[in-house]
């Protein structure tokens, strides 16, 4: 006698839903972690109140540091690069802003997941909503230290010009650049704890090869140094139409290509290891 199948198993052979391609599963990670802003925009204030908890300046500790670092090193580097302090010392002040922030993501990048063990092992949300918490926390420890250029552009007399309109794109791209760097250095910094020293010690010397604190021109020969590094070229979009010049010829070139680069290469790994990073943690 042949037994036919039941009508409820052939039911729940038919509605079991196919798994998700790694790339459908990353991609909606991304859609939905970005859904959930009142989420990690909440996180990202609560990260700044408690990171100043009992601090009478609270974020503009940050922003008191730079103009003594801008007081300190703009009477010594303008006599040494024989510029005049009226112009080096805007240059330099936007140059340590738009540093800080850029080294503030890359080392924060390498703790997005691992400062998160606890929330990743216990809540189901999506792995990208904590690259948006540690961007917007990054953005708004910037938007304290901008108040400063207002002030440097009024006291040194510098005229405003259309091109100041350049950095919306800019602070656009920074945001864009932060979430790749989240999750790309986040991932390695899960899977090898040797990654967070080592990135921090290249930071030091990027800092060092990247017209922060001097004048691109004074490279000569080695020029490229700074036409083809993306740390500059991130900078230079936001401080030549601060200070009302033309931005480097290859500067949003380069911060395009970085961005575009740096996004494919992010999403391939993470659509390829997203499964693994609670395991990791």
């Amino acid at each position: 006698m042949t037994v036919q199948p039941s009508s409820n198993l052939r039911l729940s052979e038919e509605v079991w839903p196919a798994p998700r391609s790694p790339v459908s599963a990353a991609w909606s990670d991304i859609i939905n972690g970005a859904a959930k802003s009142w989420l990690w925009m909440a996180l990202a204030f609560q990260d700044t109140k408690l990171r100043y908890r009992g601090s009478v300046l609270g974020p503009f500790w940050f922003t008191t540091t730079t103009v003594v670092m801008v007081a300190s090193m703009g009477a010594i580097y303008s006599t040494l690069f024989n510029i005049s302090a009226r112009t080096y010392l805007p240059y330099l002040a936007i140059g340590l802003i738009v540093w800080g922030y850029i080294s503030t993501a890359i080392s924060e990048g390498c703790q997005t997941f691992l400062s998160a063990q606890g929330i990743i092992q216990t809540v189901p949300l999506p792995y990208s909503v904590h690259a948006y918490r540690a961007v917007f926390r990054n953005l708004i420890v910037l938007a304290h230290s901008l108040v400063i250029i207002p002030l440097a552009l009024l006291i040194f007399q510098i005229p405003v010009s259309w091109r100041i309109f350049e950095i919306v794109p800019a602070l656009i791209f920074y945001a864009l650049n932060g979430v790749w760097i989240s999750v790309f250095f986040g991932m390695l910094s899960a899977r090898y704890r040797d990654v967070p020293p080592i990135v921090a010690n290249f930071t030091q010397v990027l800092f060092f090869i990247t017209p922060v604190i001097y004048p691109a021109s004074l490279l000569g020969t080695w020029q490229a140094v700074a036409d083809f590094n993306p740390a500059f070229a991130a900078i230079d979009v936001m401080r030549a139409p601060l200070l009302g010049v033309a931005t480097n010829t290859y500067s949003w070139p380069m911060l395009l290509v970085t961005t575009a680069a740096g996004c494919l290469g992010t999403f391939i790994i993470f659509a390829r290891f997203r499964a693994r990073i609670a395991y990791w943690t």
